[in-house]
């Protein structure tokens, strides 16, 4: 049993927790970092998280930093573009589902890129099928075969990146 509470006991979500807790309450006290302490201390105990499947995982962190700064500035094509399909004059474009093969390995990795390719607009990731590593993608702007061409490649730059940043041997 106290092997199972050790397993249990994460020092840094506790810590974490109390940070979110105090931040919710709008200011640090002795009481709210106390309560806040409680509150974590419950979480932790009470609600167990599964560990993290890491194994395998090196993070290169240049290409990471690298790649969150073309993210933000795809963030921002993307944002204009839709805003544009939007706002123009002309007939909204046809819009496609399709199924998308996802080469990650690594089901956290898999999840990061699902994260990262949904919150920018344009597209999102409807279905997941990690068993065969798939993607059914939502397509907003698919109306000729050059739309639907740069959307996948937009995919499949995400995934080589994915690929790249995480799963290097």
């Amino acid at each position: 049993m106290i092997s199972g509470l050790r397993r249990r006991f994460r020092l840094w979500f506790i810590v974490w927790i109390t940070v979110m807790w105090c931040l919710l309450m709008g200011e640090f006290t002795w009481a709210n970092l106390i309560s806040g302490l409680l509150v974590g201390s419950l979480i932790v105990f009470a609600l167990p998280l599964p560990a993290m499947p890491i194994a395998g995982l090196s993070v290169h962190w240049g290409l990471l930093a690298l790649h969150m700064l073309g993210w933000f500035r795809d963030l921002g094509v993307a944002s204009v573009k839709v805003a544009w399909l939007a706002l123009r004059p002309a007939a909204p474009p046809k819009s496609a589902i399709v199924k998308v093969p996802m080469r990650v390995s690594n089901e956290l990795v898999l999840s990061l890129a699902t994260v990262l390719y949904n919150l920018q607009p344009g597209g999102s990731v409807s279905d997941i099928d990690i068993a065969n590593r798939m993607w059914t993608v939502h397509l907003l702007d698919a109306g000729t075969e050059a739309a639907l061409a740069r959307e996948l490649e937009t995919i499949a730059t995400l995934e080589r990146r994915m690929i790249r940043i995480f799963e290097r041997s």
